[in-house]
């Protein structure tokens, strides 16, 4: 008997059938998308919780758009608006929540390691929808999804992530998962955000300061945001950075034919990204949006839905890790 993924809060712990099981889970929900009448009646009766303690645009509107297409009903809970400001602690707030009766929990949060926290004091599925610099998953599910897609396979691909890797839960979440499947991934950015010991994440990462050297076997180019609060003096100016990472279109030729460009968004156009490329034939931007949704209609469907079909068991963890 097959165990049910019981929550979603990282990549790290899950095996490769697991993952592949969530791909294949998601092509459905992707032909779903292209149908003139985009809802179902899968979660009628269910109520979804969108607890953003962060803030987030195109996350959040993301999984309400999914448990909407599946029927699901929404409760939202936005940093902005929310009780923590008046000084709640987070466990109260969930509580509060969970009082409401929610099937299940989407949670993003400024803090590494809040999700868990939640899955392991509430009795209902939790998603993490991103928190700290730890993990990002739903975002490496989808771009996986994208680049098996385009590609027709994962295995044996050779993939650059440029930017900001040190603080990146995109990249942190896309190298746990694309190392599963044999890929080879380059590492690029400023000596700063690409400090040695990121290459021990997973097998087969490596790390190199020019992206000329970065690009030139790429079969696809993952784009981080830019964080531009980290761009100053005297670590590295803006200019310097545009001179240095920006992916222009005469570097994107270095790369192998075909190569594919993603990036997590929201892109600062000029700055980690140059137009002509966001909007080029190569970039797979739009497609990310598309297929988010498929994934996160999958997530939601297996795990508050209950469907019939079971994953693989989760891999556990050596009984003497000493990983924090």
């Amino acid at each position: 008997m097959l165990q049910r993924l019981e929550h979603l809060l990282g990549i790290e712990d899950l095996t490769r059938e697991q993952i592949s099981f969530i791909l294949d889970q998601a092509a459905p929900f992707q032909e779903f998308q292209k149908h003139p009448l985009k809802k179902l009646a899968t979660l009628r009766g269910k109520t979804v919780a969108l607890a953003f303690f962060e803030n987030s645009t195109r996350t959040r509107i993301s999984f309400a758009t999914a448990a909407a297409r599946l029927g699901a009903d929404t409760m939202n809970l936005q940093a902005e608006s929310s009780s923590l400001k008046k000084g709640e602690s987070l466990l109260d707030t969930i509580r509060t929540l969970e009082a409401m009766r929610p099937d299940g929990i989407v949670i993003r949060h400024s803090s590494s390691g809040a999700p868990q926290l939640i899955a392991d004091r509430l009795g209902m599925p939790v998603v993490n929808a991103g928190d700290g610099t730890h993990e990002h998953p739903t975002q490496a599910l989808l771009d996986a999804l994208t680049i098996r897609d385009r590609k027709g396979k994962l295995d044996g691909l050779n993939l650059t992530i440029l930017g900001d890797i040190l603080h990146s839960r995109v990249a942190r979440s896309n190298i746990f998962l694309l190392s599963k499947f044999g890929v080879n991934i380059t590492l690029c950015g400023p000596t700063m955000w690409v400090p040695r010991g990121l290459e021990s994440l997973a097998p087969n990462v490596r790390r190199v300061s020019r992206i000329e050297d970065a690009l030139k076997t790429a079969d696809a180019i993952i784009v981080l945001r830019v964080q531009t609060e980290r761009l100053h003096e005297p670590a590295i100016a803006t200019e310097e950075y545009i001179l240095g990472y920006q992916l222009t279109p005469a570097r994107l030729k270095l790369a192998r034919p075909g190569a594919l460009v993603l990036h997590p968004g929201p892109m600062i156009r000029g700055l980690e990204i140059d137009a002509a490329v966001a909007d080029g034939p190569q970039s797979c931007v739009l497609d990310q949006v598309t297929n988010g949704l498929a994934i996160r209609m999958a997530l939601l469907y297996h795990l508050v839905g209950g469907a019939a079909v079971e994953a693989p068991p989760a891999k556990e963890k050596p009984k003497d890790s000493t990983k924090d």
